[in-house]
């Protein structure tokens, strides 16, 4: 068994070694995405971001630094994460289908112009892909957020960010380094990065 010292050095090292490689490869992509949530809240549409588990998480995670505030006092910014209502979430899991519980949400919220944003480690979740057929259907545009190997999400959405590791754990903690970087532009382009 190895010494739980090593196991937190080794995390570590796995973690900052994945962040290097966002700094080195993705950031052109990262800025992307950035831009593509400055254009939907300039044109006066909303984000929508929907996932399972530690996903479903980080959906809530975006959609409250996007309402509340990230790093500065400013107007809320229009976004949902659709893993958050119990009763919904429940009820078309248990007499719909639980590939249908993000879906369903998608069909009486999301306009075209929207941005859906879908979040699985596996980029395989039958219920995130669902959704991201759904959102297209309803003239959305859609991000990925997975990781490595992108499963078949990365070919369903308009852009996907897969994070460079096979990892749950790596992925997430990119996920949301990535997004947290991602917050810090969006205010910065719509508020100005010296407004209080």
């Amino acid at each position: 068994m190895q010494p739980a010292g090593d196991v937190i050095r080794n995390a570590l090292r796995e973690s900052i070694a994945v962040k290097q490689a966002l700094l080195e490869r993705e950031v052109p992509l990262i800025l992307h995405i950035a831009e593509s949530l400055v254009k939907t809240f300039r044109a006066g549409r909303k984000v929508v971001l929907f996932g399972n588990g530690g996903s479903a998480a980080d959906a809530q995670h975006v959609a409250a630094e996007l309402v509340g505030r990230f790093m500065m006092q400013r107007r809320a910014l229009p976004a949902i994460a659709l893993t958050t209502d119990t009763s919904i979430l429940t009820s078309i899991g248990n007499d719909i289908a639980f590939d249908q519980v993000f879906v369903r949400q998608i069909e009486a919220l999301l306009q075209p112009g929207d941005l859906a944003v879908a979040i699985s480690t596996s980029g395989n979740s039958s219920n995130v892909l669902c959704a991201v057929a759904a959102a297209k259907e309803h003239g959305a545009a859609t991000l990925g957020f997975t990781g490595l190997q992108g499963g078949k999400l990365k070919d369903l959405v308009d852009v996907c960010f897969c994070a460079p590791s096979d990892k749950t754990a790596r992925i997430q903690e990119a996920h949301i380094t990535v997004w947290h970087a991602v917050c810090e532009v969006v205010e910065a382009e719509l508020f100005g990065a010296g407004e209080a």
